[in-house]
C-alpha cells in the first residue's frame, strides 16, 4: 500500500508531503510486465508538483526522492506563496481522487500536524 501523509503547519496551510511504500495494482493483460497503475499515477502527481514548484514559484523547499523503496519527500522551507500552495493542493486533490477510485487496499491517506 501507498502511504500518504500530509503535513499541515498550524495556520492549517498544507506544507509537505511524504509518500512511501508500492499499492501492487496491477490491469492484467492491458499492461506489459505488471506495470503498477496506482504507484505511477503518484509518481507522476508528486514529482510534476514538485518540478512545477521549482520552475514556477519562488518558494523554498527541501525534497528527497528514494526509488528503491517508493519514498518521496517535500516540504516548504517557508510559508508558501499562493502558487506553490495551489500546486501542493492540487496534487493532494488527484491524490484524494486515487484514493476514491482505488480505495485504501492501495492508497491511504492522512493528515499530520507539525
Amino acid at each position: 500500500m501507498i502511504q500518504v501523509t500530509v503535513l499541515v503547519d498550524p495556520k492549517q496551510q498544507n506544507c509537505g508531503i511524504l509518500i512511501s511504500g508500492h499499492a501492487g495494482y496491477k490491469e492484467p493483460d492491458r499492461y506489459q510486465r505488471g506495470q503498477e497503475l496506482v504507484c505511477a499515477a503518484v509518481s507522476a502527481l508528486a514529482l510534476n508538483m514538485a518540478n512545477s514548484v521549482e520552475h514556477f514559484t519562488d518558494t523554498p523547499f527541501l525534497a528527497e526522492v528514494e526509488e528503491d523503496s517508493g519514498m518521496f519527500r517535500f516540504q516548504f522551507t517557508q510559508e508558501a506563496d499562493a502558487e506553490a500552495a495551489l500546486l501542493m493542493n492540487s496534487l493532494i486533490f488527484g491524490l484524494l481522487d486515487i484514493q476514491e477510485e482505488y480505495g485504501e487496499p492501495y492508497i491511504k491517506i492522512c493528515y499530520k500536524e507539525v
